[in-house]
């Protein structure tokens, strides 16, 4: 039946592996990705990214440990906010906090396992999938527009381009949330220095267990320089095998 053989088709194709990039693209993504993290004005445009994640991480947590999830909100200045209902303290709502500044880390950590196995179209469906689940909850209209325009960039390439262009998008992607990780985490830490982020997460996990801030944010930080860590050998694959080497 054509209906059958076209799903067959189609699922045989997120599923099918592409060949391994060449080892000069992925070093180029990862500078890419490193120059748009570090440098102010396009870290400022992709950071909505990140926040995305951030958000959809507290938001995947709250539904996994209990809780009713309102709503989430994401700002024009790249901030974000997760509304949730339930005890206002225990594990459910510790593992709540906990997730938002790991999440992004752990997602390109995700990515770079699929790209390892050269599953550029999966993954680019997937994180079509996320945040179009992502969309029914958010409760103000930049957010919708971020995740529209977000998911429809992803969309278009992984439809229309060319199986090169699948492979720089998302292994410039990918390195993007690794790297793009760890800049949160020493933002946090600066403007809690400076006494202008006093309801940041990891200060009210302070009050919730018998550790500071200083610790949470510790953990954040070595969650996501752990990411990186793995996430870069894991994409760097192409480049170690190139030169003679494995994993």
């Amino acid at each position: 039946m054509p209906l059958i053989d076209g799903l067959t088709t189609l699922w045989d194709k997120l599923l099918s592996a592409q060949p391994d990039p060449p080892p000069l693209l992925v070093l180029l993504t990862a500078v890419v990705a490193l120059v748009v993290v570090a440098t102010r004005l396009p870290w400022r445009i992709a950071r909505n990214a990140v926040t995305i994640a951030h958000e959809g991480g507290h938001a995947l947590v709250a539904l996994l440990t209990g809780r009713k999830l309102r709503g989430i909100r994401l700002h024009s200045d790249t901030s974000g906010l997760t509304l949730s209902a339930g005890r206002p303290t225990g594990p459910g709502m510790i593992l709540t906090l906990l997730a938002g500044y790991v999440a992004p880390s752990l997602v390109g950590l995700a990515g770079a396992w699929l790209l390892a196995g050269n599953r550029i179209t999966l993954l680019l469906w997937v994180a079509v999938a996320l945040l179009l689940a992502m969309l029914v909850l958010i409760r103000n209209v930049f957010g919708v527009l971020s995740l529209l325009v977000t998911g429809g960039v992803v969309l278009a390439v992984s439809w229309y381009a060319s199986p090169q262009v699948q492979a720089a998008f998302a292994w410039t992607s990918v390195w993007f949330l690794l790297f793009g990780g760890v800049r949160p985490v020493v933002e946090l830490q600066r403007m809690r220095s400076r006494g202008r982020m006093p309801e940041s997460d990891a200060d009210q996990m302070a009050r919730l267990t018998p550790f500071p801030a200083l610790f949470w944010v510790t953990v954040f930080m070595l969650v996501s320089l752990v990411a990186l860590g793995v996430g870069a050998l894991l994409l760097a694959g192409p480049i170690l095998t190139d030169a003679g080497l494995t994993l």
